[in-house]
């Protein structure tokens, strides 16, 4: 398959076109940033990291069932997916209270949810990607019921599937982000599962392990990612 030209650049990954016009080439790149682009860093090996830890993650969702995206690792920063047409809207599951839930409602930070939460978010970097509903995402034509309906049910299974993965490298995972879009037609995930979107914590100390040591400057980013992804068997050689 040959690679083309830039299709999109967002800010740590580059998406390609290439000569099927199903398939994309999805580059991870060694790019951080946080608070909507105001912290900006490049930790080493980043890009390599998140691609094999997706491309692990990836599988075993496929594996559990869900349709996803993800075709084949290309190299060590990219690898090979459908090309989707993106539904503008993220899924949020929390398990536990953690970031943005403690700011908007003052509850305390590792508090256990039962059930999960599940919100929506806009997918709009210059709004502060604004928290939506069902009925707002329908009436502004950013997805259907159907769609909506099906994005819930299979970021609820993705969550059963990755929370005992997880659990079994003993660690917990806090909350996380999804998104997906459509495949001829076909409710698809898509974009990424790695710990740049969602939140680990060691289940025994509650030490942080994803993108929240980036955000507060607490150092050892990349070396936690590669911890993640040791506990569950991903192969970074």
């Amino acid at each position: 398959m040959e690679k083309r030209g830039v299709l999109y650049s967002g800010k740590a990954k580059s998406v390609y076109e290439t000569d099927d016009p199903d398939r994309l080439i999805l580059e991870f790149r060694d790019d951080t940033s946080a608070f909507d682009g105001k912290k900006v860093e490049q930790l080493a090996r980043k890009g390599m990291v998140n691609n094999r830890f997706n491309a692990f993650i990836m599988e075993r969702l496929k594996e559990a069932g869900i349709p996803t995206h993800f075709e084949r690792l290309r190299s060590d920063t990219e690898c090979e997916v459908k090309r989707l047409t993106m539904i503008p809207v993220e899924c949020v599951v929390r398990n536990l209270s953690a970031g943005g839930l403690c700011r908007r409602l003052g509850v305390e930070e590792g508090l256990t949810l039962n059930p999960p939460t599940f919100e929506l978010f806009l997918k709009n970097d210059e709004k502060g990607d604004p928290m939506i509903n069902e009925s707002l995402a329908e009436t502004f034509g950013w997805a259907t019921r159907q769609q909506l309906q099906l994005a819930h049910e299979l970021t609820l299974r993705v969550n059963d599937v990755l929370r005992e993965l997880f659990l079994e490298g003993d660690m917990l995972l806090v909350d996380y982000k999804l998104e997906f879009g459509l495949f001829h037609g076909e409710i698809t995930l898509g974009d990424e599962f790695s710990p740049d979107g969602c939140r680990l914590w060691d289940a025994q100390t509650r030490e942080k392990m994803d993108k929240d040591r980036f955000r507060q400057g607490l150092g050892g980013v990349i070396e936690a990612y590669e911890e993640v992804g040791r506990r569950i068997g991903v192969n970074f050689d």
